[in-house]
């Protein structure tokens, strides 16, 4: 039987009355036109286990989603591990599932747990078109869970009790009669100028999602899809995971990496010259880097809706080159202008004329400059579903330096893709706790963020591979620079480092050790957090307080320096501390004090000094991340907002 739907859920068990975290499984659900099926998986392997259960689809009486509870009770509730011996800190077992939808069927209720809206909407729509003449269907369904022997939304005790609300209608389907007890199916009764039909109508179809291919990408295991750029594919599975399954003008179906595409609803992402979310500072940098007659860039602008052409040339007045921005204008028309007499339907349109005719410009617009042309970004992962690496297919080819958990070296991966290899020394690291982390971190991508590659777990030392970083240490780079950076390279740094722990605070994973030392530096300057999360399983004194919890001191709060309590503003914190080293290009903060001196001196309200080369306002977003109280801190949404409002100012 053809397979309609296939994906990775949380499941919840049937057969306790009292839930509790161990009741919560991954599962491989598949959906056929007979049977809703759900199986153990590999994800070592990346490939199905034995059976676990399914349901007859004739047997389905009700689809519908489920209202998730607002505050789980603690024996709902699961306990990181490895976040120190005094830390609370609780997370919900279905954090990373939070959007449930329950089946309902003749033997049972099936409570699923889906990562995304849109997943658990496709996954309903296609169950209704599959049920949508069988016999039994409810009138009535529960909102709300089966918890603790009694439904939440109605209190009723009974498991098969009628439902309190309304079934919705979807895709033809009927709502029918309420539930009985008897599996015997009802005879139909057509009302006149009907007929009765022998044959059910196949489910309405779904509509994919179309997306363009913004690079090539070569496949690295079996399961992957190639991509071709510019190529059009469609969508089959989409999740908040960085690979979605995909399938090719051929009918060839895969797993591609989901920071390669974009939907074609947003045509301009498939132009070089358009960079959707570059700044003026950014478009300044790169156009003066290339310093090229008619470099041009198109850019979202600082206005809402509108966008702006960034323009390089070189005259005898200006032999370094100038640079000027220009914004697109609309006519009452809806057509796009830069000079006012010649207008257009569209903007690939207007910068296609532009190409050939200055018409009031600096220049022409003759070479589009972009970094994303330059190179793809990384994968999350060597292939999907690969994250133990084989160190067979590692090559070692320069020693990188020596971090707090060993050795790094440089190398690559099957002798092409660069790669930087952490070889972990016996007795710094809670290795166990860490593998179990290691699936985790590795689904975390942002292309701000240093990218998780794999593990190499099967021999010791055992290795963590990463993405290669050809500029090392952020804070070396400050410390050994040769030329004074500007005040906009600065800035841009610092919104690098809040754009990736934006990332980290909407995914709700905390850094703990968020500090110079700790990101790095690329070919192009663009500076990558990283190891973040690793300080849970440090083994070092440096790291260890009094009280046993693992922190680095001068980078705490008081929260965390007195009671050992994480959150995602004592990272806020620290980035206020990283920005400081930034303006400082690298000093020691409370250089005058040891770690125990430190932390009695910002326990009783020491902060640390405005820099030099930090102006007023980034002085004031920096120590707004300082306040004593971490609910005043702002989020890193907040932060980067006001860091992209001082950029033009800055550059």
């Amino acid at each position: 039987m053809a397979t309609i739907l296939e994906s990775i859920f949380l499941k919840r068990s049937q057969q306790k009355k009292k839930t509790s975290p161990l009741n919560f499984k991954k599962r491989l659900f598949i959906l056929t036109e007979n049977k809703l099926s759900y199986y153990e998986y590999d994800f070592d392997r990346g490939r199905r286990g034995s059976k676990k259960g399914s349901v007859d689809t004739e047997k389905i009486t009700c689809v519908e989603t489920v209202i998730p509870e607002e505050n789980p009770p603690p024996e709902r509730q699961v306990q990181r591990k490895g976040d120190g011996v005094n830390e609370t800190e609780q997370i919900s077992i279905i954090e990373r599932f939070p959007y449930p939808f329950q089946v309902v069927y003749d033997e049972g209720l099936l409570y699923v747990f889906t990562p995304t809206e849109e997943l658990r909407q496709r996954w309903i729509h296609q169950l209704k078109g599959v049920i949508r003449y069988n016999n039994d269907l409810v009138q009535k369904y529960h909102p709300c869970f089966w918890m603790d022997g009694q439904y939440l939304c109605c209190a009723q005790t009974a498991k098969y009790a009628m439902g309190c609300k309304l079934a919705r209608a979807s895709g033809g389907l009927r709502s029918g009669r309420s539930h009985r007890n008897t599996k015997k199916p009802l005879p139909a009764t057509p009302t006149d100028g009907q007929v009765k039909m022998s044959k059910p109508l196949p489910p309405a179809p779904i509509e994919l999602k179309k997306v363009v291919a913004l690079y090539d990408y070569t496949p690295l295991n079996v399961k992957d899809l190639p991509l071709r750029k510019g190529e059009e594919y469609l969508i089959l599975e989409e999740s908040n995971l960085p690979w979605w399954r995909a399938q090719d003008k051929d009918g060839r179906q895969g797993y591609i990496p989901s920071n390669y595409i974009t939907e074609t609803r947003d045509p301009l992402e498939m132009h070089e010259w358009y960079s959707k979310n570059m700044t003026r500072s950014q478009a300044e940098q790169l156009l003066k880097e290339e310093s090229k007659e008619g470099g041009f860039i198109v850019r979202d602008s600082s206005k809402a809706g509108k966008y702006t052409v960034s323009v390089f040339a070189k005259s005898a007045m200006e032999p370094q080159g100038l640079i000027r921005h220009y914004v697109v204008c609309q006519s009452a028309q809806n057509q796009y202008y830069l000079a006012e007499k010649h207008l257009h339907d569209s903007i690939p349109e207007l910068i296609m004329y532009h190409q050939h005719n200055a018409a009031g410009l600096i220049s022409r617009l003759k070479y589009p400059v972009s970094s994303r042309s330059k190179s793809a970004p990384s994968t999350a992962g060597l292939g999907y579903g690969s994250w133990e690496i084989d160190p067979k297919d590692l090559t070692f080819l320069k020693e990188l330096g020596n971090g707090q958990f060993g050795v790094v070296k440089y190398g690559k991966w099957r002798g092409q893709y660069e790669v930087a290899v952490k070889m972990i020394k016996e007795g710094c690291m809670s290795e166990d706790e860490f593998i179990d982390e290691a699936k985790v971190m590795m689904n975390l991508s942002h292309e701000k963020l240093v990218q998780l590659y794999g593990v190499s777990t099967k021999e010791r030392p055992i290795f963590i591979i990463t993405e290669y970083m050809a500029n090392g240490c952020l804070l070396n780079f400050l410390r050994e620079t040769r030329r004074r950076l500007l005040p906009s390279e600065l800035l841009e740094i610092c919104k690098d480092v809040c754009e990736a722990m934006e990332y980290l605070e909407s995914k709700q994973f905390l850094h703990r050790d968020l500090a110079a030392r700790n990101c790095l530096v690329n070919e192009s300057g663009t500076v990558k957090v990283s190891d973040f999360g690793l300080s849970r399983y440090v083994l070092d004194d440096e790291y260890t307080s009094s009280v046993g919890s693992k922190f680095p001191v001068r980078w705490s709060p008081p929260e965390v320096l007195l009671y050992s309590k994480f959150s995602s503003k004592s990272d806020v914190w620290a980035f206020g501390v990283l920005i400081w080293e930034v303006y400082t290009l690298g000093k020691m903060p409370y250089e005058r004090f040891n770690n125990s001196d430190t932390a009695d001196h910002v326990t009783k309200g020491l902060r640390l000094y405005r820099p030099q080369l930090a102006s007023e306002r980034v002085y004031a977003i920096m120590h707004s991340c300082w306040h004593e109280k971490p609910d005043e801190r702002p989020a890193f949404k907040i932060l980067l907002s006001n860091i992209l409002d001082l950029t033009d100012e800055e550059s």
